[in-house]
């Protein structure tokens, strides 16, 4: 049996189902299929040609996720009234936050319900930071999925902008490991984001370092803390023992040029970080085992990058 075979009698499935939203995932599913085996521009032949009532619907189940269902039924017999509408759903909120104690994973989800207010959905997209945040799973579940999640609410536009750069990195990463099940999903993780309006692409600011309002009382604290920023940049969650130490023992010395106040003042400002980010009591470790080199890191002029020295060069005397 053939790919189209198979997907006639699934498609005969479906339209005795009559779940729009299933029938999204199926021809998300299908078209990732059909790409892996270099079967989809003669899939689409034989759609074209074949005119039943199963093969109208998977080529308009597949084009929904392109774009809405406007019109599926050009050609030869009609489609049920349910068919329009696959792709034609309303954003009705986001949530962000830590998939892991450490933010290595964050989780970019989009509330959805189709028009007619019926099967309302989540889709999840697991984001990747170590790697530059990449797309790496994603699942597409109930509203109550949420409840044990602790995510914050967030602006729907910020988190299906980045939910699309993640996507998107992802494609231009050859060999990046993701998820098996990712490749499944992905059309439709990636046309929901795309219908939401007022998209903010190219790392928005994520919000976690407004929110941070306990910065020491210390001289240099704000000097710091300014670094600090720097160096965690768009991906503020992510705060793991390995990404303090290469914070106080490969960055700062690395990149940083730092007033002797900033440089005392660091060790306190990176642990009131800590406890803004969850308090992990292995990261505070690292903390106390890394902190106490990083004046003499600092002073180490051989550790300075070839940007560090530059600009050593123009400070005044």
């Amino acid at each position: 049996m053939t790919a189209f075979d198979t997907a006639i009698t699934q498609a005969r499935d479906l339209l005795r189902w009559r779940s729009p939203l299933r029938t999204e995932l199926w021809a998300a599913r299908l078209a990732a299929e059909l790409e892996e085996a270099g079967e989809a521009e003669e899939f689409s032949r034989r759609a074209a040609e074949d005119g039943r009532l199963e093969a109208r619907l998977a080529v308009a189940a597949m084009a929904a996720l392109d774009r809405p269902a406007e019109d599926p039924v050009e050609g030869k017999g009609e489609l049920p009234g349910w068919v329009r509408r696959m792709g034609r759903v309303t954003c009705d909120g986001a949530w962000y936050g830590k998939a892991d104690p450490y933010g290595e994973q964050v989780l970019a989800v989009l509330a959805f319900r189709y028009e007619n207010g019926k099967e309302p959905h989540i889709v999840v997209t697991g984001i990747d930071q170590p790697h530059g945040g990449l797309a790496v799973d994603a699942l597409v579940e109930e509203l109550k999925f949420l409840d044990d999640l602790g995510l914050r609410e967030a602006e729907p536009g910020v988190v299906a902008g980045r939910t699309l750069d993640a996507f998107e990195l992802g494609d231009r990463l050859m060999g990046a490991e993701v998820a098996e099940t990712l490749p499944a999903i992905r059309p439709l993780a990636v046309s929901r984001a795309r219908s939401v309006p007022g998209l903010v692409r190219g790392g928005a600011p994520d919000g976690a370092m407004a929110a941070f309002q306990d910065l020491p009382d210390l001289p240099g604290a704000e000097e710091a803390f300014g670094k600090l920023t720097e160096f965690v940049g768009d991906r503020p969650l992510w705060w793991s023992p390995g990404r303090v130490r290469q914070f106080l023992t490969s960055w700062l010395p690395r990149e940083a040029i730092l007033s002797q106040e900033a440089i005392e003042a660091m060790p306190e400002v990176v642990r009131a970080w800590t406890r803004h980010c969850g308090d992990q009591p292995a990261v505070l470790r690292q903390i106390d085992e890394d902190a106490p080199r990083l004046p003499a890191l600092m002073a180490d002029d051989s550790l300075a990058g070839l940007g560090k020295r530059l600009a050593q060069q123009n400070l005044p005397d």
